[in-house]
């Protein structure tokens, strides 16, 4: 089996939770070796080391370290030489008050790129205020497009600023950073704020809203659920169908399967949106989830299964494609020649073997 794209980066990652933890994930599952510096466990990261940490912490070793110990900051610092990137999540000037701050660590290793994320960026008024996720998403427009017109936005679990806004821009560009030092020879400090990083996410809709095709009023537009085809539907037995017939001939189909006459409910009617609405929800709500699933399973009407979390392993079409493995996510994207498994498991490992590792 070829070897992943990352072989051979090493990365030694600052432990925390939120967007670090799923960064380091994603870039020890490309195949990168990371390893992790942990401290001293509170009652919140001994939970997600129990349980998130099966899927969190997995492919890459975790050493305990003391970050204000002279003697571990020695092994650290020995680390950094060895290391290709550095990554953390603590909030603006904790690293530099550690002593551990880009400049020092670039004045040993000037190749080194270090990758920083937070919720609201190194600088800005809000830099050194506390906040989670949904405070991120909040003050970058999103949260506000999410949830139903008569209910408060409804937050998006943590994925939207954690992990879309968070880690997936940290790993993009620390990836690039990485590209950028094979031709200068020296690194880059990446800056991966949360708010900049949904707000990034949320570009299309601005776009829209800046045309006038996108209201902010939630539950009104085609992609937030004011659109009767595109939406989910309650079925009688109380699973749901997603239902996605945005293209014409899909939103044909669709009304086919439902035995309506399109002269009856034309797609970008969007006065008579609330009524179409009304009728297809009545309408799928006379069968059950998987009796729908097999109606449409032959025709273009974009009508699949609303998965719950325990369902969603067992599904034919995830099982032939290993998505899952023991009931956890394998790792993903997939490239040529590679053996899916689920992540590889974490271990602990003392901080002197680690940089006997390393050299």
């Amino acid at each position: 089996m070829g070897m992943k794209p990352l072989n051979g980066l090493r990365i030694l990652e600052f432990d925390g939770l939120g967007p670090v933890t799923f960064a380091g994930m994603m870039l020890a599952d490309l195949g990168a070796e990371v390893l992790r510096l942990t401290r001293s466990e509170s009652a919140g990261a001994a939970v997600f080391d129990q349980v998130g940490g099966a899927v969190l912490h997995r492919g890459r070793a975790a050493a305990p370290i003391d970050l204000k110990s002279p003697q571990d900051r020695e092994h650290i610092l020995q680390l950094v030489d060895h290391a290709d990137a550095v990554i953390e999540g603590f909030r603006p000037g904790v690293m530099e008050r550690l002593g551990y701050g880009p400049d020092v660590l670039a004045a040993r290793n000037p190749r080194l790129v270090f990758g920083r994320v937070t919720g609201w960026g190194q600088d800005g008024p809000l830099a050194n205020e506390v906040g989670h996720d949904l405070n991120y998403i909040g003050l970058s427009g999103v949260l506000h497009a999410m949830g139903d017109a008569d209910r408060p936005p409804s937050p998006p679990l943590n994925l939207v600023g954690d992990y879309g806004g968070g880690a997936m821009l940290l790993v993009t560009g620390v990836l690039a950073a990485l590209i950028e030092t094979k031709t200068t020879g020296r690194g880059r400090v990446v800056d991966a704020a949360m708010t900049d990083g949904s707000a990034l996410l949320g570009g299309l809709f601005q776009a829209l809203r800046g045309q006038g095709m996108w209201s902010d009023r939630r539950g009104a537009n085609l992609l937030d659920g004011g659109a009767p085809f595109y939406r989910c539907y309650t079925c009688r037995d109380g699973g749901f169908v997603a239902v996605a017939a945005l293209e014409p001939r899909f939103y044909a189909a669709l009304l086919a399967g439902l035995e309506i006459d399109p002269t009856q409910a034309p797609q970008y009617d969007v006065s008579g949106w609330p009524a179409q609405h009304e009728r297809f929800a009545a309408l799928f709500a006379t069968r059950d989830r998987d009796e729908w699933v097999a109606h449409f399973a032959p025709t273009e009407a974009c009508v699949t299964p609303v998965l719950s979390l325990s369902e969603a392993p067992a599904h034919p079409h995830n099982m032939a494609r290993q998505t899952f493995i023991d009931g956890l996510p394998a790792t993903a994207p997939r490239f040529d020649g590679e053996r899916l498994e689920p992540g590889g498991s974490a271990n602990r490992i003392d901080i002197q073997t680690a940089v006997a590792n390393w050299r």
